[in-house]
């Protein structure tokens, strides 16, 4: 296994690892925990070009193990779905899927993409310029973000969006797309095409509603999505039981909740507890214990609610066991125990936490007390 942190180093171990080469692990600098839970020292499981590593749902770290079929049978259905092989511009960190699979699409279209430098963070000014340089050479031209990049560039004004307008268009995934975002979008001229998928499907399998060439999409009796094809990872690093317990028979068996109509799929929401916001998911119950942590805190609920610029918000509802909420003591628990993306941007406080069942904590009850509080 070769542990990469830069994408100039990523991109050689990449081609790499498409040619048979040694597996590789896309990592953020300076990351040892999810470094150290991917075992590097470990035989790699065959088959395996990249491994995807993440917190997971419940806040233990998870590798997804990708084979190069897979890699390329998404980047390939990706580029007929979007009409063809083009340019690439890579605004979000390779080590998740979304950017990694900005790396194949280049690799196989032939093309060097252009790499937005966001260590201090997103602009939409520095998008608009990287937009500039990609155009300068043939198209057609793409871009992958989330939900929250698209909404800072839609806010920057007529001149970023122009620029962003250039492009053929911008895979959308990481978070729901808020319908009110997709219309502002609209109207600046951006094409902006939404998907749905995940590491476990190397990206971004059902665009718009339609599942890309290959991929099938059934629901279970549960009404949880399911998926099968050619896009599919092979399981889970180090983790047998939870690869059988996911992949059955050629379906991977996912989180989401969803409807299908007339062969399109709508999702209509996870089916644990993790939010997912701005691109990034946050396991509620670890948002939940950092709270807990605090001794004026005495019963906590997070939760996650629609909103247009993160897709979800991370929100929490306490029972407090003194006069006075300490939000900012608060926040800078849950920021200092996962990160900044978990931070909740409003706090409620209650007498007591709805109950649906003994000592069970009724969820749509708590958001319901933030659409109405």
């Amino acid at each position: 296994m070769r542990v990469v942190t830069s994408v100039t180093e990523l991109t050689g171990a990449l081609a790499a690892a498409l040619d048979g080469g040694p597996a590789v692990l896309p990592l953020a600098a300076g990351n040892t925990t999810l470094r150290d839970a991917m075992r590097p020292d470990l035989l790699v499981e065959d088959g395996t070009a990249v491994i995807i590593a993440t917190s997971g749902s419940t806040g233990a770290p998870k590798g997804v193990l990708l084979s190069a079929d897979a890699l390329r049978a998404s980047a390939e259905a990706t580029h007929e779905r979007l009409g063809g092989p083009g340019r690439w511009l890579l605004a979000t960190p390779p080590q998740f899927i979304g950017g990694l699979q900005v790396l194949v699409r280049s690799m196989l279209a032939g093309t060097t993409p252009v790499v937005l430098d966001t260590s201090a963070g997103f602009r939409a000014e520095d998008f608009a310029a990287g937009v500039r340089e990609l155009v300068r050479q043939s198209g057609p031209h793409y871009s992958a973000l989330v939900p929250t990049q698209l909404s800072r560039l839609v806010a920057a004004g007529p001149e970023v969006t122009r620029e962003v307008a250039r492009l053929d268009a911008i895979v959308l995934g990481g978070a729901a797309l808020d319908p009110r975002l997709a219309e502002r979008a609209a109207d600046a001229g951006i094409t902006a095409v939404p998907a749905y998928g995940m590491s476990e499907t190397a990206s971004g399998c059902v665009y718009a509603g339609a599942p890309l060439s290959g991929v099938d999409i059934r629901l279970g009796a549960d009404g949880r999505v399911e998926i099968a094809g050619p896009v599919l990872a092979h399981g889970y690093r180090l983790n047998p039981e939870l690869t059988a317990e996911s992949f059955v028979d050629g379906w991977f068996r996912t989180s989401d909740l969803g409807r299908l109509d007339g062969g399109r799929l709508e999702v209509l929401g996870r089916a644990d507890d993790v939010i997912n916001t701005g691109g990034v998911k946050v396991p509620a119950a670890a948002v939940e214990r950092a709270l807990l942590t605090h001794p004026a805190v005495r019963a906590a609920c997070v939760v996650g609610v629609p909103d247009p610029e993160w897709g979800e918000a991370v929100v929490a509802a306490v029972v407090l066991a003194e006069a006075t909420l300490p939000e900012d003591d608060l926040r800078a628990l849950v920021r200092a125990d996962s990160g900044a993306a978990a931070v909740p941007k409003r706090f409620l406080t209650l007498d007591e936490l709805p109950l649906r069942g003994p000592g069970k904590v009724d969820r749509s009850g708590v958001r319901a007390h933030f659409k109405h509080g």
